[in-house]
């Protein structure tokens, strides 16, 4: 009979250990008990599902078939009571009893939840409104109630907390951030680097952020409105998120006789104190003093522990982690590693900050040997750093070489000199030597290789790496995943195969997309979708707002503080003193906050509230000028030949002609146009998705695959003619061509080079493929539905599309005087 082996939690450590104990041949009659009614999934990745860029399914890692394969019974949603040591037995909540010979207590951990009055309701749990943020139930919990509302507050600033603020951002306009403490992620960074993270967060992400934020009240009698703060302050919010650290799961086993303190405490081997037959491993355990809530000590324990329980090597011990983590924290870069600050006077420490930047870096060496360091915003160095950190490596005689490159490009990892027991992914545990295996395999996909390996499938930030280590591991033969053509993840179709399948069935809407060629709705695919179907059935298109962005619900640009800004259209930047004078009008009718002059030549009126959009734009009687979406959004012209000494072209009739022909078309990403009546570009038309500039003759280059934005480049010549005729027919071909085949958010400047500036010729100019005429014809079919967006303020598309929402920001009040 083969010895009974019960893992009480089935959670990211008691299933790692358990395949660690199969892949050592552990001959075990293998029961677990899990608390959740799933397999195990990975829990660092539940804030991209809250975020939107992970389904639910991709977070699994065993699912039900992996229990059943490998011969192991799983009690899901069931938990143990107690253990009975003495008859080695484990018993449920509902009286059962299983015994065991070996046990191993991997019950995790759980969201520490402050004692904050008004957080729970007697006999309800928590209040409306409120959640933890530690399981897959709390995560659909927040989504559901977050789509329904308008603000929310995350209570605490480590890394949980960072990353459930950043989720909650794709749901609800405006999120606030209070950490008790001095600055963010305190048990990870010194305080230098913990402001640079705040001020790179808000700056950057639009979150707003509080230190020394201590929570004394959640206010609302039915449901949350508020929070309250030690100094007064009242925080007004519909949504609390408490994110404030976690706590071992450990009161079972203190109640069965185990030793307990802020763990259950274990040896070398991971055995419980005093316990032969008993181990623990993971967040619940305490190993010389120590919890760890990071996976990579997690994965070593595993390791020992399948050794130990196994016998492939009874004397494997556990000696503790040297923490070491690399992270993207709410879409920053973070690394931390040992000391936060030097500790002995002969310590040396380096720092290097540029707040501008968001970049803060700083090492700590001691004895020639790397003991700390931390970086935010720039971890180019980090691979060295940790590779140094963890195994005493020699460092630079120039130490600044630690923080930077000297003398040369910027370095990178090279993949055969990494050893192939390195860890390349800390989130999952996996090696170099694990991921060349499964190459070696026969896996030569770079994503098949993640799914198989785990590698990359945590934070994320790991992916080049093991890009790089695929492709030399595969000598060149990496096959490409058809995935990566996919034009949305939910719908497994290349863009033109997509097309023609929306085509064929006749397809208007979103929901009939994905029933039809997806199964279920994918929340990250609907705005992909819903633009490609517009482009596609202009005027017949059925528009459904769940999968519009806020932007397009609303049609104005939502920005940090939940209101909007208006944005009239000017025709080729040229107004009217009549114009002008409305919008000065509505300005001041509305006390409008700032009225501002923007890059595109327009006006825009900032400070907008949503409940107010539809008044002010019937006030203005303006058309749209198009600030806000994936869309054709304006052309800036210079003054052209009239009135400049210079001009040779009339660039401002021209540009006033372009706007007006493709106002508001939509696209896979923005349309920023320029039309300039010499090269002297004073429109800048050599660096817009699509620019035009008169040369001596006559004639007109138009350029296109420009970019002056967060990316630069000069655009791309396709051609040069000879009227404005011909430069009005080839912008429409062009952009006609870019919207049927450019990947969904792939801006001009990234599809040109992809396609190559001589294809995108030989198609929109020279017709070598012969469908010129069709897509002048697509293009004619959509600049004929055009219809003024604004008109919604006379038949709301939805009775809440302009309901009042909260204030995001509360704005200075200046004092008056009675």
């Amino acid at each position: 009979m083969r010895p009974r082996l019960v893992v009480i939690g089935n959670g990211m450590a008691g299933a790692r250990t358990v395949e660690e104990i199969l892949a050592r041949g552990g001959d075990f009659d293998i029961t677990m008990f899990g608390d959740e009614p799933y397999g195990n999934y990975n829990r660092i990745m539940l804030s991209n599902v809250l975020a939107g860029v992970e389904d639910e399914s991709g977070i699994f890692l065993n699912d039900l078939s992996w229990y059943a394969d490998n011969n192991i019974t799983l009690h899901t949603g069931t938990r143990i009571e107690r253990i009975d040591r003495h008859a080695k037995r484990v018993y449920c909540e509902d009286g059962t009893e299983t015994p065991y010979d070996k046990l191993i207590i991997a019950t995790g951990s759980r969201a520490f939840v402050p004692p904050i009055p008004g957080l729970h309701r007697p006999g309800r749990g928590y209040h409306q409104g409120v959640f933890a943020f530690r399981t897959l139930d709390d995560t659909r919990s927040m989504i559901r109630y977050a789509r329904e509302h308008e603000r929310a507050v995350v209570i605490g600033g480590g890394l949980l907390g960072l990353e459930a603020a950043r989720g909650l951002q794709n749901h609800l306009p405006h999120v606030t951030l209070i950490h008790a403490a001095g600055h963010l992620m305190n048990a990870q960074l010194n305080e230098v680097a913990g402001e640079t993270l705040r001020a790179t967060i808000e700056a950057k992400l639009g979150i707003e952020v509080v230190v020394n934020g201590r929570t004394t009240e959640i206010q609302g009698k039915h449901a949350v409105t508020g929070v309250k703060l030690g100094d007064g302050r009242v925080i007004p919010c519909d949504v609390v998120v408490v994110a404030a650290g976690i706590r071992a799961n450990a009161e079972m086993a203190a109640a069965s006789g185990l030793v307990v303190e802020r763990g259950i405490v274990v040896d070398d081997q991971m055995r419980c104190q005093d316990e032969d037959d008993i181990y623990a491993v993971g967040e619940c355990a305490q190993h010389r003093g120590e919890t760890y809530g990071l996976v990579a000590p997690l994965w070593d324990q595993a390791k020992v522990l399948a050794d130990h329980v196994t016998g492939v090597n009874p004397y494997a011990e556990y000696h503790g982690s040297q923490v070491a983590t690399k992270l993207k924290v709410a879409g920053v870069d973070v690394a931390a590693m040992g000391l936060q600050a030097p500790e002995r006077d002969d310590d040396e420490s380096l720092t290097f900050t540029e707040p501008r930047k968001g970049i803060y870096k700083n090492v700590i060496i001691r004895d020639g040997r790397l003991v700390g360091a931390t970086m935010v915003g720039d971890v180019k160095k980090v691979a060295f750093l940790m590779q140094a950190f963890d195994r005493g490596l020699a460092l630079p005689e120039e130490r600044a070489e630690l923080m930077f490159d000297l003398g040369g490009p910027a370095g990178e990892v090279k993949v055969e000199e990494m050893a192939d027991d390195e860890q390349v992914c800390n989130c999952n545990g996996v090696s170099k030597g694990a991921i060349c295996g499964v190459v070696q395999g026969g896996c030569k996909t770079v994503t098949g290789v993640m799914d198989k390996t785990r590698a990359g499938k945590g934070c994320g930030t790991c992916k080049p790496l093991v890009q790089r280590i695929v492709e030399w591991a595969a000598g060149g033969e990496v096959e490409e995943d058809p995935a990566a053509s996919f034009y949305v993840p939910g719908i497994p179709m290349p863009k033109p195969e997509l097309m023609n399948a929306i085509r064929l069935h006749s397809l208007k809407s979103v929901s009939a997309v994905f029933a039809t060629l997806g199964g279920e709705e994918d929340a990250k695919s609907k705005m992909g979708l819903a633009s490609l179907l517009k482009m596609m059935w202009g005027g017949d298109y059925v528009d459904e707002r769940d999968a519009r962005f806020i932007n397009d619900r609303v049609h104005a640009n939502i920005q940090r503080d939940g209101t909007f800004s208006v944005v009239p259209q000017m025709k080729g930047g040229v107004t009217t003193p009549a114009q002008l004078r409305r919008i000065a009008e509505v300005a001041e009718k509305h006390d409008v906050p700032m009225v501002k002059l923007t890059g595109g030549q327009r006006i825009d009126l900032l400070g907008i509230p949503k409940e107010k959009l539809p008044e002010v734009w019937a006030d203005l009687d303006m058309p749209s000028g198009y600030a806000y979406g994936k869309s054709f959004r304006t052309v800036k012209t210079c003054v052209g030949s009239d009135f400049c000494r210079f001009g040779v072209g009339d660039s401002t009739a021209l540009g006033i002609a372009l706007e007006e022909r493709y106002q508001g078309i939509e696209g896979p990403g923005k349309m920023k146009l320029a039309v300039t009546g010499c090269p002297r570009n004073c429109a800048e038309a050599y660096v817009k998705d699509l620019g035009v500039v008169a040369i001596d003759g006559g004639k007109w280059e138009i350029y296109v695959g420009g970019a002056a934005g967060a990316h630069i480049r000069k655009g791309d010549l396709l051609t040069t003619v000879s009227t404005p005729e011909e430069v009005i027919t080839l912008t429409g071909r062009f952009l006609q061509y870019y919207r049927e085949n450019a990947n969904w958010l792939e801006r001009t400047y990234a599809f040109v080079p992809r396609v190559g500036i001589d294809r995108v010729r030989e198609i929109v100019v020279d017709d070598a493929d012969g469908i010129a005429a069709a897509l002048d014809a697509a293009m004619a079919a959509s600049v004929a539905a055009y219809r003024d967006p604004w008109k919604d303020r006379e038949e709301p598309a939805t009775p809440g599309q302009f309901r009042t929402s909260l204030p995001l920001t509360v704005l200075p009040q200046v004092p008056v005087r009675a």
